[in-house]
């Protein structure tokens, strides 16, 4: 895991009208965060923490602003563009051009709040360059999690990233050779995507071949996470004990989405997470870019059915995930931008947050997805997701309260990696 390289040393105050610790207590009035040497020290009270630092401390002063966790985004491919290019097109980029892609991302996500990534999967060595140029100081970014190249099957999903394996054994070489090549978790492509060839209602790897990963993965202290459209690949990521199920879609054979509360009782049984990736199917970008358009007046004739079209298809999906809520998920579930796929550019991840609060979810809860609950899903949870003395003192300001407003997730008023000012 990597964040910016070389973040100088220091002490300061900041201070904000609100602060929500990411434990789901209503906001703070008043409160402020004492910071030493990237950590948090202590929390309450202005004039308290005033007291307790040491003399002369710089005060940052947020105003009015909220000040929260830096958000977490558990799912993203920053090699790629999401300027709306086919996959094909994506990956006809040299290696060098997605390290470049990369880099721009991270700032993007990094000026949005979003100050822990996980990177669900680039081709060869693209991820672990990155994480080498943070470490060097070359890149400004998030803290980053990759995952190197995505296991998959021949001609699976994501194969053009280069990492084949078909069968138990391949698996586990697959494993192994990620591990020590610098992966920071392993992630498996368990069923058809969106890659020319594949079929996303189809399972990839039987439960079997999914443990078999998994257990490969634990010997060498590292959490899986499984690409899942299909529900079979569900079952088997479920069954072989996957901690994290990307997508959830519940696809069948012909690829129709079909809500199964069987597999949703075995999800809510097993714990395991969920990031459903609500945004990628809905195409959510283009109904908030269609939805300008009317609220402005001059939407056209064919703009008007196109936005009434993609509501209908994007309904589909949120109450598929509605039913899941029924299973008491909410704990579970961690929003995922899968930025970089399509149209998904980066710096969005309030887009999730949105659809989450649009299925149930409060915008206090959804703030707690992206922060707290994430954290606990990457294995950081005693690291970050929570204002708290100890944690590393990576944190967001919003113009608003963003537990009872979610467009407040929109807009970030500054952002602190280690405690030092980013944005």
């Amino acid at each position: 895991m990597s964040g910016c390289a070389d973040i100088p040393q220091t002490t300061a105050i900041i201070t904000s009208k609100l602060l929500a610790d990411g434990h789901g207590h209503a906001p703070r009035v008043g409160w402020a965060v004492l910071v030493t040497d990237g950590r948090i020290t202590s929390t309450g009270p202005a004039e308290e923490i005033r007291k307790q630092a040491p003399p002369e401390t710089d005060v940052v002063d947020l105003g009015s602003a909220c000040l929260t966790p830096g958000l977490i985004d558990g799912h993203t491919h920053l090699s790629l563009s999401g300027d709306g290019r086919s996959y094909v097109e994506m990956f006809s980029d040299a290696d060098e051009m997605m390290v470049l892609t990369g880099a721009a991302n991270m700032g993007r996500h990094l000026r949005a709040g979003i100050t822990t990534i996980r990177e669900h999967g680039a081709r060869n060595r693209v991820g672990f360059t990155l994480v080498e140029g943070l470490e060097r100081g070359y890149l400004a970014g998030p803290r980053l999690l990759v995952s190197g190249r995505p296991i998959t099957c021949t001609g699976g999903h994501f194969h053009m990233c280069n990492e084949i394996a078909d069968g138990e054994e391949e698996l586990r070489k697959s494993v192994r050779r990620l591990v020590h090549e610098g992966a920071d978790y392993i992630k498996i492509m368990a069923s058809g995507g969106g890659t020319v060839g594949t079929i996303p209602g189809l399972a990839s790897y039987t439960a079997d071949e999914l443990h078999a990963a998994v257990h490969e993965a634990r010997r060498f202290e590292r959490l899986t996470a499984a690409h899942c459209r299909a529900r079979d690949s569900m079952v088997n990521a479920v069954q072989a004990g996957i901690d994290l199920i990307e997508h959830a879609e519940f696809l069948g054979p012909d690829n129709a989405l079909r809500f199964d509360p069987k597999v949703a009782e075995m999800m809510a049984e097993s714990g395991i997470f969920v990031s459903p990736t609500l945004q990628a199917w809905t195409r959510y970008p283009a109904i908030v870019a269609l939805r300008d358009v009317r609220d402005s007046g001059d939407a056209s004739p064919e703009e008007e059915a196109e936005l009434a079209r993609l509501e209908a298809r994007a309904e589909t999906r949120l109450d598929v995930m509605r039913r899941m809520l029924d299973y008491c998920l909410v704990e579970r579930i961690v929003p995922g931008t899968d930025s970089g796929v399509n149209d998904l550019a980066f710096g969005h991840l309030d887009y999730d947050l949105q659809l989450l609060v649009e299925v149930g979810f409060t915008p206090g809860e959804a703030l707690q997805a992206a922060t707290r609950i994430s954290a606990e899903a990457i294995g950081l949870g005693q690291e970050l997701g929570t204002i708290e003395p100890g944690k590393a003192a990576d944190l967001v300001a919003f113009d608003g309260d963003p537990t009872e407003d979610v467009s407040a997730f929109s807009r970030v008023v500054a952002v602190f990696q280690e405690g030092v000012r980013i944005s």
